[in-house]
């Protein structure tokens, strides 16, 4: 009668010994909390090399003000969006923000936090990342820690006044000037000095940003077009088409 048991009991204790299933985790759970909806764009537009679509996808991806805001934000550009200010049609921000560091590189802009367009924002991050750093370790054999402009917004008519009264993209905060570049290892490169009166390397430099700007901005102008861009290239992000 006490073998029953004493079976029993054994099975038990083989059974508490013998090793267990492991859980299987349903092969669609996600490790952690987390939303297909909260990935990141893959292929952001300011991580991918210039082409002949590249100022196309510039003017598409900033059409509505969010879808731009996602564009540099896959990319960790800091944009801070602002009201809308102003006339559109004349002196004000529309779609606009602050555009501040990059955090995809170690150029910084000087001066920083920029007031501008998103737009604008948008195809001046593909440019440095795509032209203007890539170009300046290829060609100069230094990484650019400083980008020096003269801003982006400023209320005034096209050269500064001059003879024409028709409005600048300035205006709006659809253009950046970009004046130079300061180099790891100290060396300055400037629009002004470099681009007529530089050594070869300098002028090509300066030369492959402004026809790569030609494929990312609606306007690009540089010294080659007059005297009033002597010191910097013109890179405006409108629907215009003008390179020179």
């Amino acid at each position: 009668m006490r073998l029953i048991p004493l079976a029993l009991t054994a099975v038990l204790l083989l059974a508490s010994c013998s090793p267990m299933t492991p859980e299987r985790r349903p092969t669609n759970a996600y490790p952690t909390p987390y939303s297909p909806t909260e990935a990141p764009l893959v292929g952001a537009l300011i991580d991918q090399p210039i082409g002949g679509g590249t100022r196309a996808a510039v003017i598409r991806e900033s059409a509505e003000l969010t879808q731009c805001m996602a564009q540099l934000t896959a990319a960790r550009v800091i944009f801070r969006p602002t009201p809308d200010k102003g006339d559109p049609q004349a002196c004000g921000l529309t779609a606009g923000g602050v555009l501040g560091p990059d955090m995809g590189t170690v150029a910084r802009m000087a001066p920083g936090d920029v007031e501008m367009t998103c737009r604008a924002a948008l195809a001046v991050s593909v440019w440095r990342r795509q032209s203007l750093e890539p170009a300046a370790r290829e060609i100069l054999g230094s990484d650019v820690v400083q980008i020096d402009h003269m801003g982006a917004y400023a209320c005034r008519n096209v050269n500064n006044g001059g003879v024409s009264t028709r409005i600048s993209a300035h205006a709006r905060a659809a253009a950046l000037d970009f004046a130079g570049v300061r180099l790891r290892d100290g060396r300055r490169i400037s629009v002004r000095d470099g681009w007529f009166g530089g050594d070869e390397a300098e002028q090509r430099f300066l030369r492959r940003i402004r026809d790569d700007a030609c494929r990312i901005f609606g306007t690009t102008l540089s010294p080659d077009y007059n005297a009033v861009h002597h010191d910097h290239l013109h890179l405006e992000a409108t629907d215009t088409r003008f390179c020179r």
